[in-house]
């Protein structure tokens, strides 16, 4: 497996560690799934996540490029903003979904799922057909999330950059815990607030210590993958390799507000417009369970009678709640909210409203 610059740490803390996309992670630290859900809900904690891989797309028609292979507008992308998107696969399903940052109009960085690196890469460099230059600088990043209703106060005491002024999906490039270039951005996949922070790698350590010095007052804690899939879960985040992937369409998916036909041409343009006009067959839903029970991904989906109308994709209890939610693909009929379908868990049909 893979490492990151902090994977010796995670282990010194008694990290449950896992492979997650061909890198050595941590599942859970010994406070427990729940309790790091709560630590990032209520106050502050921080990911690793220098599993996810990096992209620099540089020169002149480097709008045209990401225009074409992207769904999203870029062109409404100002510098020092960031747009989520996604890349259509050219057979109506999607390739990964990605952050766009817009340093100008000659120079993006994306940042992709840790996963799809590879696929990702060379997908970008197979529609190269616009002389962009491309580096993949994947490994030369750390990464950490600082994510919680706490984190931009704290993060404030490690940088002069004034952070309230980043807007949501917006960045800067500053010094931070006097570690020169550092990407501030106003981004997460919690639904808690916080930033990101991309960095060289090699300043990986100090900017740990730093923020864990700084952090003791406000009860600053490492959080592993299994609170970061509970907390993007209860947000209605989608998953790479779960809710969405190379079969499923950014319309099935929910995704049509990233999908912008009327602002350009682009990869699968046709395709997905012939299925907007035309209606999915299936559609991406969100629901809540009505007695207790944990919706695990692969279960069926049925209607009243047990017929299977779908499949579940991420599922859980919720932490805050202690109540069994997840995501699933049913067919278009199922799909409005309110309708009560059904998760077969071991023979038995659980009941379960769509939210």
């Amino acid at each position: 497996m893979k490492t990151t610059p902090f994977t010796d740490i995670h282990i010194a803390l008694g990290a449950k560690m896992a492979d997650f996309a061909g890198f050595n992670m941590p599942i859970q630290y010994p406070t427990g799934i729940n309790q790091e859900h709560m630590i990032v809900r209520e106050g502050v904690g921080v990911f690793d996540v220098s599993h996810m891989g990096e992209f620099w797309v540089k020169g002149e028609k480097a709008l045209d490029f990401l225009q074409y292979i992207t769904t999203n507008d870029v062109s409404k992308l100002e510098a020092g903003k960031a747009q989520y998107t996604c890349f259509p696969n050219g057979k109506g399903g999607i390739v990964d979904d990605l952050i766009i940052y817009k340093y100008s109009t000659t120079k993006y960085l994306l940042v992709v799922n840790a996963g799809n690196i590879d696929k990702d890469w060379a997908w970008v460099n197979e529609h190269n057909t616009f002389g962009v230059q491309l580096e993949n600088a994947s490994d030369r990043y750390g990464q950490l999330a600082v994510q919680g209703p706490k984190a931009t106060e704290m993060l404030q005491l490690l940088t002069d950059a004034d952070l309230s002024a980043i807007p949501y999906y917006a960045f800067r490039e500053w010094s931070f815990a006097g570690v020169q270039g550092v990407i501030l951005s106003n981004t997460g996949y919690t639904g808690a607030g916080g930033f990101e922070l991309y960095f060289p790698k090699e300043h990986s350590q100090q900017i740990w210590d730093a923020l864990f010095e700084v952090g003791k007052p406000f009860g600053l804690a490492p959080i592993g993958l299994g609170a970061r899939d509970s907390l993007r879960l209860e947000k209605w985040y989608c998953l790479y390799g779960h809710d969405i992937d190379d079969t499923t369409s950014p319309l099935e998916a929910g995704l049509g507000w990233i999908t912008k036909f009327d602002a350009k041409d682009f990869i699968d343009k046709e395709y997905l417009l012939k299925q907007k006009s035309e209606g999915v067959q299936r559609k991406l839903v969100h629901f809540e369970c009505q007695e207790r029970a944990i919706p695990r991904c692969g279960y069926e989906l049925c209607d009243a009678e047990g017929n299977v109308i779908g499949n579940v994709t991420s599922g859980i209890m919720l932490p805050t709640t202690k109540v069994g939610i997840g995501m699933g693909y049913v067919k278009t009929a199922f799909a409005k909210k309110e309708t009560i379908i059904y998760v077969k868990i071991r023979e038995k049909l659980i009941p379960a409203k769509i939210v």
